[in-house]
């Protein structure tokens, strides 16, 4: 019988908090337990499949987390505002739990709960270029041109590769005005 008062969701929060702690690498069935106050083959009576099932509800939790980021910054902008938003958002997300962020997968997975969170993830993107007449296909390499610059400079910020003394606000603020200035010529389906 799993212990009273841990849930999966539970385990999920203590994986979290270690990973936020001391990065992926530490995810451990044992260190999860030590965390939970569990004896680590009682995890197992929460989540399943063990570290492959609990790094799979990891992934899930996090692209909700971040679905639900951009959604937030999203309402009650258009165009410009809500990409800007996005993006802002997106990077917040990323530096504010680099060690979360570099624990989701960036590539389609065989599993149902993680793809409708990343179709989430994505109808948010989706739904921002609609102001731009984006439609089809068109909507969708655009939706891909704002991940990859969302991903790219979050991914770059977190390695420490910027290292010169210019303010990295500005650099994200003039990034994000190329991509508005592009979709607004976008060709059009």
């Amino acid at each position: 019988m799993p212990r009273v008062g841990l849930t999966p969701e539970q385990v999920v929060d203590h994986a979290l908090a270690l990973i936020d702690e001391q990065g992926p690498d530490a995810l451990t069935l044992a260190a999860v337990a030590a965390r939970a106050g569990v004896a680590t083959p009682s995890l197992y009576k929460h989540v399943r499949g063990g570290l492959t099932e609990l790094r799979r509800l990891i992934a899930v939790r996090v692209t909700e987390e971040l679905a639900a980021r951009l959604a937030d910054a999203a309402v009650g902008r258009s165009g410009d505002a809500a990409v800007a938003a996005v993006l802002r958002a997106y990077h917040a997300y990323a530096t504010e739990h680099p060690h979360r962020y570099n624990a989701l997968p960036q590539a389609p997975q065989p599993d149902d709960d993680l793809n409708q969170a990343a179709a989430r993830l994505v109808g948010v993107i989706v739904a921002v270029l609609r102001e731009y007449g984006l439609d089809g296909s068109e909507a969708i390499h655009a939706a891909r041109t704002v991940r990859s610059l969302a991903h790219g400079f979050a991914s770059l910020r977190i390695a420490g590769a910027f290292q010169l003394a210019e303010d990295l606000t500005t650099t994200h603020d003039r990034l994000i005005a190329t991509l508005t200035s592009g979709l607004h010529t976008w060709p059009k389906p």
